[in-house]
């Protein structure tokens, strides 16, 4: 009998074991991920036969290596961090699973409607958003008030080039502004294609004609090169979102415009030496006010190839959903949770009293025009990117000539005739898209 027992036990064991499933997910190397990693013993102790391997990738390494295991096919991923530049278009291709029947307790409804439209095709969500972000204006409020100078609620970029001016002192490790200069099309190219939205500029005609040589372009280059050349920190063409925070979190930078997300790194005296004294505004403008800030989303996905996929969902579920948000702020305090994602959120007074400058992220969150970018009219949608298979190619080439340009190897208009050119043979090559 007591045999008998201890097969049966046994039997129960290897059924449990052969439940046990192991799931890949492909992410990028930024604090709220590394949160997220950091609070994987709340997802083990709720699904314990589910073990999550983790792949942490810069930016730039990471979307070249998800986007050749997706497109091809190998499986190597069960889920993956994608934008919602992606998402649509991997969606198209059936290359994403579609995250349909998601629980009631998951409140799909609480998702802010900019950001779950953009993780959306034909009304199905393809990926769930982990944390999303607009751009804004930070600054040091303690060296405007040394320079007798004041911040307006939405700058424009003009009045930047001022503003650097005044405070840029690199005798005492203080530089006027820091800006996104690593070449990448979600690097420098994020930033800089909203400063040619708020110039007037826009990347194509309603024809799918290439504008990269327009007045606007020229305007908006000459203007962030001399920013960069005069007022900012040496170089720059290596420093990407994450190079720029910590050099304004160590007080290295007067001014800084970049996204949202930075937000509460910058706020909480444990990351940020300047947290007492940070400053926050809208992104500037110059031009027209629209498309001058961005709309992003760090979202997670399922690929077609993944051979988990329950499982890879109930991951995506559990690290997107009110409950994470709760535990983080539990865990680390509300200045740690993913912003930009659920209107519960900013609903919440402990979120509000913790970050104030929650409204202002949210504000700028639900300004952002992904379907009404430019002063022009435009044959597509997206801010900071144009949401087509070939802007990955366009806005990585001209990533580089904007490099190019910030190290004196060309100048706006040599960077922008081969950017233009470029643009022009690739879509012909391609064809107009659909």
């Amino acid at each position: 009998m007591r045999f008998a027992v201890l097969i049966a036990g046994l039997g129960a064991c290897s059924a449990a074991m052969a439940q046990s499933t192991e799931i890949t997910v492909a992410t990028v190397n930024n604090p709220d991920m590394v949160t997220m990693q950091s609070m994987m013993s709340a997802f083990n102790e709720a699904y314990p036969d589910i073990q999550v391997n983790w792949v942490t990738l810069p930016e730039n390494e990471l979307r070249q290596k998800v986007t050749t295991d997706i497109a091809s096919g190998a499986g190597q991923y069960d889920v993956v961090t994608v934008s919602n530049y992606e998402t649509p278009i991997w969606a198209r291709n059936d290359w994403l699973v579609p995250l349909e029947s998601l629980p009631d307790a998951y409140d799909v409804d609480d998702l802010i409607a900019p950001v779950k439209e953009g993780l959306s095709l034909d009304g199905t969500l393809y990926a769930l958003p982990f944390y999303a972000e607009s751009s804004v204006t930070y600054y040091r409020k303690d060296l405007f008030e040394q320079a007798g100078i004041e911040m307006p609620d939405k700058p424009t970029w003009e009045q930047m080039q001022t503003f650097a001016s005044e405070i840029h002192a690199p005798s005492d490790g203080v530089y006027g502004i820091c800006l996104r200069g690593l070449p990448g099309w979600g690097q420098n190219m994020a930033l800089f294609g909203t400063m040619v939205n708020s110039f007037g500029g826009r990347w194509f005609d309603m024809d799918w004609n290439p504008q990269l040589t327009s007045d606007e372009w020229k305007s908006a280059a000459n203007a962030y090169v001399e920013l960069l050349n005069d007022y900012g920190p040496p170089g720059v063409t290596s420093n990407g979102f994450t190079e720029s925070e910590t050099l304004f979190a160590n007080g290295q930078c007067g001014m800084w415009v970049d996204s949202t997300v930075a937000a509460s790194y910058l706020s909480d005296p444990e990351t940020s030496q300047i947290a007492d004294s940070v400053g926050f505004a809208q992104a500037p403008y110059q031009a027209t006010e629209k498309g001058s800030n961005w709309l992003f989303t760090w979202a997670l996905g399922i690929p077609q190839s993944s051979r988990n996929q329950d499982a890879a969902k109930t991951f995506v579920e559990w690290a997107t959903s009110q409950d994470y948000i709760h535990a983080v702020a539990e865990d680390k305090g509300w200045l740690s949770v993913p912003p930009g994602t659920r209107q519960s959120t900013y609903a919440s007074e402990d979120y509000v009293e913790a970050a104030p400058f929650a409204p202002l992220v949210e504000q700028a969150i639900n300004s952002a025009s992904p379907n009404d970018p430019s002063a022009q009219e435009v044959p597509y949608t997206g801010v900071q990117f144009v949401t087509i298979p070939q802007f990955q190619a366009i806005g990585t080439r001209v990533g580089q000539l904007m490099a190019a340009m910030l190290s004196g190897q060309q100048s706006v208009d040599e960077a922008l005739s081969q950017g233009q050119t470029f643009t022009e043979r690739l879509m012909q090559q391609t064809g107009k898209p659909e």
